[in-house]
């Protein structure tokens, strides 16, 4: 028996249209396209289950029930951007240190590191080997005079991201301070964020609890709500490590699938299910291919 979670309109709303991949037979291509589903699967003790295969799930889509070619772990780039500004002067080694554990802990997918300067810099590319992206992390230094362009910065790294043509993508924002001095309207730089189908995490250090965030920041916490990432506000610098090892935890959790749709048909009411009983499907986004 399937025991079915919905997953609601919201998930949907970075689809962008791409054709139909190399993974289906030729003949499917001209009958069919396909979509993916990115997914969390938990047991009754909220424990994350992974080794699951395609026969294991179950999607209907309108009450129709979708043929599933691909079940796997997700993969996807991921690129984080790292606060080199002024308000990171006290707590950059432990950003610094608590960065490095999370790249370490994201396995083989390709990751990129920038900062939240103004411009972006690139530190390493998806190109570069993790060992070169680690060694370049251990040589950022703060610059005493810089300010944050968190919402900027995750603008600009949104079309290489949308570039490297994976279904799935991420930004992980590492902030020292929840003041972002990005200067352009938080909706036009959210615009180009929201068309890479990106997922937006982020990590923001507010110092205590009643520090609010200003309006660029807070358009951060708005992105990751919609693209469904996690915003983590820590209260001391110690925290960036454990905030990062919680996400690091979701990311190798999350599953990729893949199955095959109408020409042309709507994403709309999709129903993931899983063959476990008292199992719990967490759906996190669908994306055409």
């Amino acid at each position: 028996m399937a025991y079915i979670l919905t997953v609601a309109r919201s998930t949907i709303l970075a689809l962008f249209a791409i054709f139909l991949g190399a993974s289906v037979p030729a003949a499917a291509q001209q009958i069919a396209d396909s979509r993916t589903a990115l997914v969390t699967v938990a047991d009754p003790r909220n424990r994350v289950i992974v080794d699951l295969g395609p026969d294991d799930f179950v999607i209907t889509e309108r009450g129709q029930p979708r043929e599933i070619l691909d079940a796997r772990m997700a993969d996807y780039p991921v690129c984080i951007l790292i606060d080199t500004g002024a308000a990171a002067r006290e707590s950059f080694d432990d950003i610094r240190k608590a960065v490095a554990g999370f790249v370490e802990r994201l396995g083989q997918r390709p990751v990129s590191l920038a900062t939240l300067g103004d411009p972006s810099t690139m530190v390493a590319t998806f190109e570069d080997d993790r060992k070169m992206l680690l060694e370049r992390l251990q040589s950022l230094t703060v610059n005493p005079e810089g300010d944050a362009f968190a919402l900027q910065a995750a603008a600009a790294v949104a079309r290489p991201l949308r570039d490297a043509g994976s279904r799935f993508s991420a930004i992980v924002i590492v902030a020292a301070s929840p003041a972002d001095a990005s200067r352009d309207r938080p909706e036009d730089l959210a615009a180009p964020i929201i068309d890479s189908g990106a997922v937006v995490h982020a990590v923001v250090n507010r110092a205590a609890a009643d520090t609010p965030l200003d309006g660029a920041m807070a358009a951060v916490r708005r992105l990751s709500d919609q693209t469904h990432g996690q915003f983590a506000s820590i209260y001391s610098p110690t925290s960036y490590q454990v905030a990062l090892n919680r996400l690091a935890d979701r990311l190798a959790s999350e599953m990729v699938i893949e199955y095959i749709v109408p020409p042309r048909s709507a994403a709309t009411d999709i129903q993931v299910g899983v063959r476990i009983p008292g199992a719990r499907v967490r759906g996190l986004g669908v994306r055409p291919r």
